[in-house]
């Protein structure tokens, strides 16, 4: 997720729930690299792939509701 919007840095910046969950989302996008580079997955790290894509999601979905709220949307 990229931080483009004026309101979302700002979140970033005043917003403790809002940097949580990003940091969270950061952290999510360096296991599913790791798990991308590997040549292939156990049945285990393919689950572990598709929980960690979900959770990642499930973040982004609250982040862009933080984004809308803050935006007066």
């Amino acid at each position: 997720m990229k931080l483009e919007a004026p309101v979302a840095e700002k979140l970033l910046a005043e917003n403790e729930t809002f940097r949580r969950l990003w940091e969270q989302h950061q952290r999510y996008e360096r296991q599913l690299a790791d798990l991308d580079r590997l040549h292939h997955l156990l049945p285990d790290q393919e689950l572990e792939r598709r929980t960690i894509q979900k959770l990642k999601l499930a973040g982004k979905d609250k982040m862009a509701a933080i984004v809308r709220e803050a935006a007066g949307r």
